[in-house]
């Protein structure tokens, strides 16, 4: 019996460490799981149906009044596919529809275990997300502040209403001539890539790396190997590898802004005019000797 006591006073102790911490942490959940469940279109008794709880301990939790316990946390963290810390720690109001997407997909770092970090993003006035753009100048912070959404805050922003709203996007400033025809100086836009089993050969990529920070390559996979292989347009420079633990973010080129044309489309230089002209003067020759037989 005494044990018995002693686990009993162990288990009362934990348990109001338990509503302690929830208390700390949980300063979203009660307008999450009332944000999730307007996005579904379903009423109070609607979860509470599927829960197997009464509307009125829903509507204690929706309005904070009451505190879950943890087989409620897990019925509303697998109703929602929402891991119980972003249910907790995180506002859902406040993240674009393009990460709202992802988690109702089942890309929640939390719930998944995963490396892959969550974005740090924008969104406009009507909650479409931002194309945030990294300027040369920016490429150094941006190595360590990309996930911190104060530094993602202040940089520019812009909108392309030909990309889909439904994606994220952002721009980056390359330098350097390893991507040739591209130019140096090129703003280069990029999808964000969650899942990198989805980086496909011999497309172009921006990625985020430890040591290099940012770098623009065609990409070739050997993810199941863990780790990817780099190289450039330009034939000077050699490719190479970088594993997988070395990178923070993957981006698949959409397209680039540039000033100025591409070498290759470049006018033709004096002799290659002189080479044309005559070509031509040939065919206009031949063209009136056709026509005189």
């Amino acid at each position: 019996m005494f044990l018995i006591k002693i686990c009993d006073e162990k288990l009362v102790i934990i348990l109001i460490r338990v509503k302690k911490i929830f208390k700390f942490f949980a300063m979203y959940f009660s307008n999450n799981i009332k944000f999730l469940r307007k996005r579904r279109s379903k009423t109070q008794d609607d979860v509470a149906v599927a829960l197997g709880m009464k509307r009125s301990t829903l509507s204690g939790y929706e309005n904070d009044v009451a505190e879950p316990n943890i087989e409620a946390l897990l019925a509303l963290s697998k109703y929602f596919n929402v891991a119980i810390d972003t249910l907790i720690k995180v506002d859902l109001s406040m993240i674009g529809e393009f990460q709202l997407g992802q988690l109702e997909r089942g890309y929640d770092v939390h719930l998944k275990g995963s490396n892959i970090r969550v974005l740090a993003t924008t969104v406009d006035s009507g909650n479409r997300e931002n194309i945030e753009l990294v300027s040369e100048r920016a490429k150094a912070g941006y190595t360590t502040g990309y996930a911190d959404p104060e530094y993602i805050r202040v940089l520019p922003t812009f909108q392309l209403p030909f990309l889909s709203k439904e994606r994220k996007y952002r721009t980056f400033q390359i330098s350097g001539d390893s991507m040739l025809p591209i130019p140096d100086k090129s703003y280069v836009t990029g999808e964000y890539v969650t899942d990198w089993h989805d980086i496909h050969d011999k497309q172009a990529y921006i990625i985020l790396t430890i040591d290099d920070g940012i770098v623009f390559k065609i990409v070739e996979n050997h993810i199941e190997n863990g780790f990817l292989t780099l190289h450039s347009l330009n034939p000077v420079y050699h490719p190479f590898s970088i594993h997988l633990n070395e990178i923070k973010e993957v981006w698949k080129f959409v397209h680039y802004i540039s000033s100025e044309m591409p070498e290759s489309a470049n006018m033709p230089k004096e002799q290659q005019l002189i080479d044309t002209i005559n070509d031509l003067r040939k065919q206009v020759e031949e063209i009136q000797l056709k026509l005189n037989i």
